[in-house]
């Protein structure tokens, strides 16, 4: 017999205990009291389960399959044991908390959803009138049709030199590729031939920062778009792989090389390069945002006697409203000193708005609570008990400046009222008694 056998003969008892232990809530023959005591402890430990997730849901209980399934046995054999009825009772109860807390929506939770759909109407509708102007200025120059692409072998460079192409299949990122000659973004497929979309200059740089000061400022829902359009100026041919690799898919492929003109989102936005100002692209009607967003803030400032429990709440109105400035004065100015810092501030002001695009639309905050990290503390009445007015002082002086850390939890809503996840905490900070600051900006709510 191999060692392996052995061992699962040894084990045969333990298992054939294990399910005899998983059918007792079944077994009608055995002393109810002892089936009712059993039950109970798995309640229990469900009940603490939930207690744990403090109205939040997850997808994984531990003990609550037990708890169900040996008070469901136990209810059909005995309905009218009172002790079976306190069990049932309680598993209902946890039951519905283990579902998530929820509460009633109110109508202004959602406001700033229906500001941002008001934005990116007029947005888009001034993109459409300019991408057709786009579109009519060089009409007499644009391709019939873009695909099949011109045969490189029966046209010239120079027949296509000043040409434009309109691509309504510009799948970025999914189709770049870093290939021997450049950055590009491929359109097309070996049957009707390609385009290679050149990236690496600021004609596709500029308007694509652009738009994504357009997804960040105005419209969130322009991440899940896949497709765009683009109107390009062909300049070069060039043999590329598409599916560069170190095992390479496919062969070297001719295509046109396009430079880009504008950038288009159907219902959303278009850009284009602009070197006017101090960047180097610009999407249509971008200027006038800021004004109409202006009229929408309920919040414009941080006063200097904020609380933590407001502060959280002026940081919540700053990301929902698409107000970055108030965004960047609610967080600690030393984590904004560096462009990492700056960086890193503008890719969780994506994410923020990505999950008030998608999962929540509101959180509330409990009330804070308040320590002294360093320095001298005169709220500490145990200590201050002991010291004389000079001791403080002195105290006062050789502790340096004072640092407060608040930690505040936030409770996240969606659409419907319910409570998404557990509550989490978030750390504030303030120095010798100046402004709160949120110190903890990057969490989830």
């Amino acid at each position: 017999m191999s060692a392996t056998a052995k061992r699962v003969r040894n084990f045969g008892p333990f298992f054939a205990a294990l399910a005899a232990c998983g059918a007792l809530y079944a077994a009608p023959g055995l002393d109810p009291k002892l089936r009712i005591r059993q039950a109970d402890y798995y309640v229990r430990e469900f009940e603490r389960e939930v207690a744990r997730q403090r109205g939040g849901e997850k997808m994984v209980w531990r003990a609550k399959n037990d708890a169900l399934d040996r008070v469901q046995a136990l209810k059909i054999e005995f309905p009218d044991d009172p002790e079976v009825e306190r069990l049932f009772q309680r598993v209902k109860s946890a039951l519905m908390k283990s579902k998530g807390d929820f509460t009633d929506v109110d109508a202004g939770w959602t406001i700033y959803k229906r500001n941002e759909e008001n934005l990116r109407k007029i947005i888009s509708a001034e993109a459409e009138r300019e991408w057709a102007a786009v579109l009519e200025k060089h009409k007499g120059n644009v391709l019939p049709k873009a695909f099949p692409t011109p045969a490189h072998k029966e046209v010239l460079l120079d027949d296509l030199k000043g040409k434009f192409v309109v691509l309504d299949d510009v799948q970025y990122p999914e189709h770049q590729f870093y290939g021997a000659t450049g950055e590009f973004v491929y359109c097309g497929k070996p049957s009707i031939g390609f385009y290679f979309i050149d990236i690496a200059r600021r004609d596709w740089l500029g308007p694509y920062e652009a738009v994504k000061r357009y997804r960040r400022n105005v419209n969130t829902a322009l991440e899940d778009v896949k497709r765009w359009s683009i109107i390009g100026e062909i300049v070069n041919i060039t043999v590329e792989n598409p599916h560069p690799s170190e095992n390479p898919v496919g062969n070297l492929q001719y295509g046109w090389v396009v430079k880009p003109v504008a950038l288009y989102v159907p219902g959303h936005v278009m850009a284009v390069r602009d070197d006017s100002g101090d960047v180097t692209g610009r999407y249509i009607g971008e200027e006038k945002v800021e004004t109409i967003k202006d009229g929408w803030y309920t919040v414009k400032t941080v006063p200097p006697d904020v609380t933590p429990e407001r502060l959280m709440e002026i940081f919540l109105a700053a990301i929902k409203e698409k107000n970055y400035k108030l965004y960047c004065d609610c967080i600690d100015p030393e984590l904004q000193k560096d462009d990492i810092g700056v960086d890193q501030l503008r890719y969780h002001w994506d994410l923020h708005q990505a999950r008030f695009h998608k999962e929540y639309v509101h959180a509330t905050f409990g009330k804070a609570t308040i320590k002294v990290q360093k320095g001298f503390d005169e709220s500490d009445a145990r200590e201050n008990f002991f010291l004389d007015e000079a001791q403080r002082n002195t105290l006062k002086r050789i502790s340096g400046v004072k640092i407060e850390e608040a930690v505040v939890e936030s409770k996240a809503f969606d659409e419907n009222g319910k409570q998404l996840g557990t509550p989490h905490p978030r750390r504030l900070i303030r120095r010798g008694g100046g402004r709160w600051y949120v110190e903890d900006y990057a969490p989830r709510f």
